[in-house]
């Protein structure tokens, strides 16, 4: 049992819907950090590095959602080697010193989900999408060492941005325009950033084969058209819900120093959807 009030938040724009205090907070209750508590903050991008500024020393850490993740890394002091490569941060974690570490947990989610759903080192990928999430996909490409990387998106000048990332981290990207996305969702694994409704369309027009894994970051609405046109073909579907809890894992450790109760904040998480 912990001594001392501790705190953590999850900061975006919008945050109402997270579930992040969910999954934290019955992690806390699991493991008997009973002066620890996780709120959320609405936050716009702009206003992090105040927010970050004026948390006094009971603040462990914060969860950082959309749009703040590029510069959650700017306003840390140090950061780990997958959040500089990626060039955005989803978690802060206080420093005894009193500065800030920046790390992104997405990509270490992104590779454990994959892994659990039969995705194999050197198979093919295909990103749907070329933002912050794509950003953390290509990165979680690289560390299952995919043959082959492709990212579909609307805009070519999106796509160049995420190639420095892929530079970084060491993986060959290949960048085709929308109007290509069925030829490309014939990847071993297909990983979609894209807003909720944007890949609607793709739904019936792949010829899905069930070997293919699909992982939608999306989990409201759920399942997506994709996911369940995926699904009825036989494929492995994995949801944002599984990157949220992943994720959310390695913001607890890092946070409280504790091994995390996952079986725990699993069913909490569970439990607030089926509520």
């Amino acid at each position: 049992m912990s001594s001392e009030r501790r705190r953590a938040a999850v900061v975006g724009d919008p945050i109402a819907h997270s579930l992040s205090p969910v999954i934290h907070n019955a992690g806390y209750a699991a493991v008997g950090l009973d002066d620890w508590s996780y709120t959320r903050f609405e936050c716009a991008q702009a206003q992090l590095p105040a927010l970050v500024a004026g948390l006094g020393p009971e603040w462990a850490g914060l969860s950082v959602t959309m749009p703040g993740k590029e510069t959650a890394l700017a306003v840390a002091a140090t950061a780990s080697p997958v959040a500089a490569a990626v060039g955005a941060a989803n978690t802060l974690v206080r420093r005894a010193d009193g500065s800030w570490h920046a790390d992104n947990t997405d990509v270490a989610g992104m590779v454990e989900v994959l892994t659990a759903a039969g995705v194999r080192p050197g198979s093919t990928l295909t990103v749907l999408g070329a933002g912050g999430t794509a950003r953390a996909a290509v990165a979680a490409a690289a560390a299952l060492r995919a043959r082959t990387v492709t990212v579909v998106a609307r805009r070519q000048t999106a796509i160049a941005e995420l190639r420095p990332v892929a530079a970084a981290v060491g993986v060959s990207l290949t960048g085709v325009p929308w109007a290509e996305a069925v030829a490309a969702c014939s990847a071993e694994v297909v990983i979609s950033t894209v807003p909720a409704g944007a890949a609607d369309p793709l739904a019936t027009a792949v010829a899905w084969r069930p070997a293919t894994v699909l992982f939608d970051a999306l989990y409201d609405p759920w399942p997506t058209a994709l996911a369940a046109a995926a699904q009825s073909a036989g494929c492995r579907v994995c949801s944002g819900l599984d990157l949220l809890l992943a994720q959310a894992v390695g913001q607890f450790e890092q946070f409280t120093g504790v091994p995390a109760p996952r079986a725990a904040m699993a069913a909490a998480l569970t439990a607030a959807r089926a509520g």
